[in-house]
């Protein structure tokens, strides 16, 4: 521990001496923030580019750029997706600061829009796409909910679970393995509804970013993937809501300026769903159970000077499964809340910085009554989190990024609670643990025409008696072959120190969070990566094709017939989570194609992906090598949008949205029993065949929707209709054997959805 607070602090010591670093009289930095012209929200990846040098930067989370250019008269070329890009001349005789407030291209005819966009040839990152937040809202809606994770479902690499689920898998990976980022706090279980929904009201978001691999040193704690979520930060110039009224569900959003003194602001974002109520009317009399989920985002913000800033930002949210009988109550509960508490400070025109303190809270509850006794189980994690991060500007030619992180881990794997008239027994088993991490990369520019990003993090981990120091070296780099063209490559070694241990493949709230032990190691991923990026400008098309290979190392799963229920529960003898899992090893590689077009009246993308993904344990499945639930050799996704503007006024006010999704994969590999038999004791027993080793019927759908945009004198009427798996094709959720047949359920065979929203 020590070591780490030591190259703690020399990283920062350089970082805080910016006269370390000469820069030439001949140079001057220009720095600042670029913001939308509406409302004053930060742009996040806003492109900052002087064309007459071919230099560039992009802003940083918060809207912050900077970059140091030579004593000259420059033009300034600022642009982002969705907005009018706007360029200034200046004559460069000193440090100055520009804020830039660029306005949406929705406000202005088509006619004048520049398509503003990122190049994906020029970024040194791979493995990474940017998920439009207006994709979320245009394509078609399952129930009438926008999920953000069924978005991500459909990208290259990304495998869902089964039949409706929003949980991912990332280029073999398991759910645990997705580092889930919502303001800076982890999200542990991501999941409405069984698995159905994700927890992100797509209301309230701001930006979404998908790391697939070549991992940023900045990131840690995962093994397959980053999904870094930003939530909205609230308009500082006008009141504004956003209403909706779907089959299932209902949400409300409301957001505005704080104060007049200071630039300030704030957004709430609800959702509530009525199945409970719905299903009512069906119930018995002497019945009363029910199914809901509700969430909240809320989030403020406060700018105290021009170089200090306050964020506030939280997020609760729960489900509750209820039956409540004559003479039995059963209830199961789970639920998130985060909180994170941001200060950005920046202390010159290169230097930026931002710290938070970060809560984050899972957990979940099955509760019984049945006459004189109860019972309780639970399990959670909790996490309290402090982090530090350093943006450099140093030149055009380096951005430096370093930092610190701080993790105090409870874990909560099982305890239970039963009564019996006066009697109370209460097993209870918490675990604390210590994570670390501390991190620096440069992003480096060589004659525009190679770019490369490394990174070293380092990670410690403290449990009881276990201590680990381990590095994690990053690569990524990307060579210009044409203007156009890049070839990328990339390297990446993580660990993670927490485990999920589950025997689902629909993310229940009862996956356990576990961690890493004397007896169960820490995960560890290597991955390496290459492809190409190609750019058609003119028609603002990106192409890129991947290839990759992951090893997987330490990975958990439980024994044989092994599940939650077994654990600290043995009459008068407690079962360690520990003792019911056994750890294994798993390998992914793969290819991915990506065609995609992001803005303009039709856009899109086709994604494909050929993968294998295999495991092996050596106390599963007699210790051969077998073929993972979620491998999936094909997977083939094809999404488009077509947006018919009003003719008189040449922009999209009043109009029509047309979008679809077509989806195709292998199917899933499981296991199935092959034979059952009585024993002489009466007992029934199924003897199943090899690990994984039988595939489901192949899954594919189409889903349409339409879109009626209507302007009001003080708002936007949207009506939407949508229709989930149009074609009615019975993919399978799961199988079953009765009499020596093979029979296959069906979940959903077609679902219409009707909502309305009203943005005032």
């Amino acid at each position: 521990m020590k070591h780490l607070i030591s190259i703690t602090l020399g990283i920062l010591i350089c970082l805080f001496s910016s006269n370390t670093f000469a820069q030439t009289k001949s140079k001057y930095t220009i720095s600042g923030y670029v913001n939308e012209l509406d409302s004053k929200e930060s742009l996040i990846g806003a492109i900052v580019y002087v064309p007459s040098i071919k230099k560039g930067t992009s802003t940083n989370t918060y809207g912050f750029y900077s970059i140091t250019l030579p004593s000259d008269t420059l033009t300034l070329v600022f642009k982002n997706i969705g907005y009018v890009t706007k360029s200034i001349s200046l004559k460069i005789e000193k440090d100055t600061v520009i804020n830039i407030d660029l306005e949406s291209q929705n406000k202005v005819t088509q006619e004048v829009v520049i398509t503003a966009k990122r190049i994906e040839s020029d970024e040194s990152q791979m493995s990474k796409i940017d998920i439009n937040v207006s994709d979320v809202k245009d394509i078609p809606a399952f129930l009438g909910e926008k999920d953000v994770m069924k978005v991500i479902q459909l990208m290259p690499g990304v495998q869902k679970g089964s039949e409706g689920n929003a949980g991912v898998y990332v280029r073999g990976g398991g759910p645990d393995q997705n580092l889930i980022i919502l303001d800076d706090a982890p999200v542990y279980n991501a999941n409405h509804l069984f698995g159905f929904f994700s927890l992100f009201n797509g209301n309230g978001i701001k930006s979404v970013e998908l790391y697939k691999g070549g991992f940023p040193a900045r990131f840690g704690g995962r093994l397959s993937s980053v999904i870094d979520i930003n939530m909205k930060d609230g308009n500082k110039k006008e009141y504004h809501g956003d209403v909706g009224v779907g089959l299932i569900s209902s949400k409300a959003t409301f957001e505005g300026p704080i104060s007049k003194k200071k630039p300030s602001s704030f957004i709430i974002s609800g959702r509530r769903t009525y199945i409970d109520v719905l299903t009512r009317p069906f119930m018995k009399s002497d019945q009363n159970g029910g199914y809901f989920f509700y969430d909240l985002n809320a989030k403020t913000n406060v700018e105290l000077n021009a170089k200090n800033k306050l964020y506030l930002s939280g997020y609760f949210g729960k489900d509750k499964f209820y039956s409540d009988g004559d003479d039995t109550k059963y209830n199961l509960n789970w639920g998130n809340a985060t909180g994170t508490l941001r200060w950005n400070h920046q202390y010159n025109s290169k230097l930026f910085s931002n710290t938070s303190l970060i809560f984050s809270d899972f957990k979940f509850e099955i509760g019984l009554n049945q006459n004189l006794f109860s019972a309780k189980y639970y399990s959670g994690i909790r996490d309290w989190i402090l982090k530090s991060d350093y943006d450099y500007a140093l030149n055009t030619e380096n951005y430096i990024k370093a930092g610190v992180q701080v993790i105090y881990h409870t874990f909560t794997p099982s305890a239970t609670v039963q009564k019996i008239e006066s009697t109370t027994k209460e097993n209870i088993n918490t675990t604390n643990a210590i994570e670390t991490g501390i991190y620096i990369e440069d992003d480096i520019q060589y004659k525009n025409r190679l770019k490369i990003n490394p990174g070293l993090r380092i990670s410690y981990y403290q449990s009881g008696s276990l201590n680990k120091i381990l590095p994690e070296p990053r690569l990524s780099l990307a060579y210009k072959i044409k203007e156009d063209l890049s070839s990328k490559f990339s390297f990446s070694l993580m660990n993670q120190y927490i485990h999920l241990l589950s025997n689902t493949s629909i993310g229940l709230p009862t996956d356990l969070w576990v961690p890493s032990t004397n007896k169960v190691k820490p995960q560890q991923s290597f991955q390496i990566a290459t492809g190409l990026a190609k750019d058609l400008i003119k028609k603002d098309i990106s192409l890129s094709i991947e290839a990759y290979y992951k090893k997987m190392n330490n990975i958990i799963n439980y024994k044989e017939g092994a599940s939650f229920v077994d654990i600290g529960n043995n009459g008068n003898n407690s079962i360690s989570w520990e003792d019911n899992v056994t750890s294994g090893q798993a390998w992914s590689y793969g290819s991915e194609f990506l065609i995609r077009k992001k803005s303009g009246k039709f856009s899109g993308w086709i994604g494909y992906t050929l993968s294998w993904t295999k495991m092996q344990f050596d106390e599963i499945n007699e210790g051969k090598t077998f073929f993972a639930r979620y491998d999936r050799r094909n997977d083939i996704s094809i999404v488009a949008i077509y947006k018919l503007l009003d003719n008189e006024k040449n922009q999209f006010k009043d109009g029509i949205t047309l979008s679809s999704a077509w989806v195709y994969g292998t199917g899933n590999a499981i296991t199935m029993p092959i034979a059952s038999y009585n024993t002489s004791n009466g007992n029934q027993v199924t003897e199943f065949g090899p690990r994984n080793g039988f595939r489901m019927q192949a899954y594919h759908r189409l889903d349409l929707g339409i879109q009626f945009h209507k302007r009001k004198l003080k708002g936007e009427r949207i009506w939407e209709f949508s229709i989930y798996n149009t074609y009615a094709r019975a993919n399978p959720f799961f199988y079953y054997q009765n009499n020596g047949k093979l029979y296959k359920v069906a979940l959903f065979r077609i679902i219409p959805s009707l909502s309305y929203n009203y943005k005032f």
